[in-house]
């Protein structure tokens, strides 16, 4: 009895060890092993020209959590990056917006994207980076808070910093017809926002939902939706946008624009269903002109959605263009502080460029000359070929205006990064895409700081952005 309860104890000691020995070869944590089952179905691919393709798949759950363990050390980082923006630009700590998250915008998120951003925080958390839900939605609503701290502020007669604004953001176009090569869609965009968050704007999304349309996008580790907006769905609905510059508006009571934006990219079979997801319960945050192409169809719209005026226009032949000015008179005049007439504003001095190129190449549009586009330096106002914040590169730290030419504090922005699709590339779930400048060049964070020493502040998280050469990017 005795020599047959040693050897049992032996081999539970030999079994004991073979398990401490498997989970520390693997350098797998406790909290990871039960993690494993979530994970299934995704993966992370190594950096390619600057972009990191990440697989998701499953439940809403299953597809949070996957984003948060996979990219947890990238959104570590980008929560950094949003706390000093955030609370510089706006003039609040975060506290306020992680409670205007959980008081103001979650009762308005429905279940599928609040599972899915719990599934990121508690992925991140899966991974030792200590983040909860409200951090979560702050990430994700990014882009509208300087829309809800300006209605807050008014609402409240605090007055806001100069920096509550709605800048310019992108420039793109979506053509068919006549106006392409091939008579198909041909559309592209790129993001011009500023270099702290941009440098990091290069994560590629194939996603698998277990509702609705598969689809690949670009985006920001942590957030649920593109942010800059532009994807494409396995329906052949390929959706961007850019800003309304100047824009101020927001309905406490609606839907927070990240919300809708992911909603329309996943479920949306037919420019009808992008126009009724973006437009109920529009809350006005992160007002934009949505570029809509059916690429079945071959139909293209532009969808203007502000506040109080709405307008949709659509064609099967013809383009339209983005590049931050109001299309409406009205809206200009009613809901924004921007000057239509001034053709030294970047927004209207880059709508002319695109007017510009749209008729030099009817006929001859496609990828290759979209790529070519986004990597414009002409100034339409003084015929120069010269980097600024009227080009279709944005370059703002290059004018021969100073920063202040564009947003006094925005200064450190310009083109972070482009993505350019057809109609072919698109029924393949494909884009092709240039982190950085398309034209090249290289943003060097020391040399701009030391040349600026007003934008001290940004040095804790701005760095070099590197521009790399298009790549293709498509769903695996």
């Amino acid at each position: 009895m005795r020599r047959i309860v040693s050897l049992a104890f032996l081999l539970i000691a030999i079994c004991s060890t073979a398990v401490a020995f498997s989970r520390s070869s693997r350098e797998v944590s406790p909290s990871a092993v039960s993690s494993e089952g979530m994970l299934v179905g995704s993966s992370r691919k190594p950096p390619v020209s600057g972009w990191t393709l990440v697989h998701l798949a499953g439940t809403p759950g299953q597809i949070g959590f996957q984003h948060g363990y996979l990219l947890a050390p990238e959104i570590a980082d980008l929560e950094k990056v949003f706390v000093l923006e955030l609370t510089h630009d706006n003039g609040k700590d975060w506290n306020f917006f992680r409670e205007a998250a959980k008081n103001v915008m979650w009762p308005h998120i429905e279940r599928e994207y609040r599972d899915e951003m719990q599934g990121i925080a508690d992925g991140v958390n899966a991974r030792g980076v200590k983040l909860d839900i409200w951090d979560i939605v702050v990430m994700n609503a990014a882009e509208e808070w300087s829309y809800y701290v300006g209605q807050y502020d008014k609402d409240h007669k605090i007055a806001s910093p100069a920096t509550v604004t709605a800048p310019d953001h992108c420039s793109a176009f979506v053509a068919t017809g006549k106006y392409t090569k091939d008579g198909k869609v041909v559309i592209a965009h790129n993001n011009w926002t500023g270099y702290m968050d941009g440098s990091r704007w290069t994560i590629a999304f194939d996603i698998t939902p277990a509702g609705g349309y598969r689809f690949v996008m670009d985006g920001l580790p942590g957030l649920i939706h593109s942010g800059d907006d532009f994807g494409i769905n396995a329906a052949g609905m390929v959706i961007t946008e850019t800003t309304i510059t100047g824009f101020s508006g927001y309905d406490f009571h609606g839907i927070p624009e990240f919300v809708r934006a992911r909603k329309a990219m996943q479920y949306s079979a037919s420019i009808d269903d992008a126009v009724k997801i973006f437009k109920d319960g529009n809350n006005g945050g992160y007002a934009n002109d949505w570029l809509i192409a059916d690429t079945k169809k071959n139909e293209i719209a532009s969808l203007e959605l502000g506040l109080k005026n709405v307008t949709l226009e659509r064609k099967t032949d013809g383009y339209f263009v983005g590049s931050n000015f109001p299309v409406s008179a009205k809206l200009a005049a009613e809901e924004t502080n921007f000057d239509l007439k001034n053709p030294g504003l970047s927004g209207n001095a880059r709508h002319r460029r695109w007017e510009q190129l749209m008729q030099e190449n009817k006929g001859k549009i496609d990828v290759a000359a979209a790529q070519k586009f986004l990597a414009d330096h002409v100034d339409s106002l003084t015929g120069k070929n010269e980097p600024s914040e009227r080009t279709l590169c944005g370059h703002v730290e290059l004018s021969p205006r100073g920063m202040g030419a564009w947003q006094p504090a925005f200064g450190t922005a310009g083109a972070v990064q482009n993505k350019v699709t057809d109609a072919t590339m698109a029924s393949k779930l494909k884009f092709t895409a240039a982190a950085g400048h398309a034209c090249g060049h290289d943003f060097v964070a020391a040399r701009h700081l030391s040349a600026h020493p007003e934008l001290a502040w940004q040095k804790p998280e701005l760095r070099d952005m590197k521009a790399y050469p298009w790549t293709e990017i498509a769903a695996e």
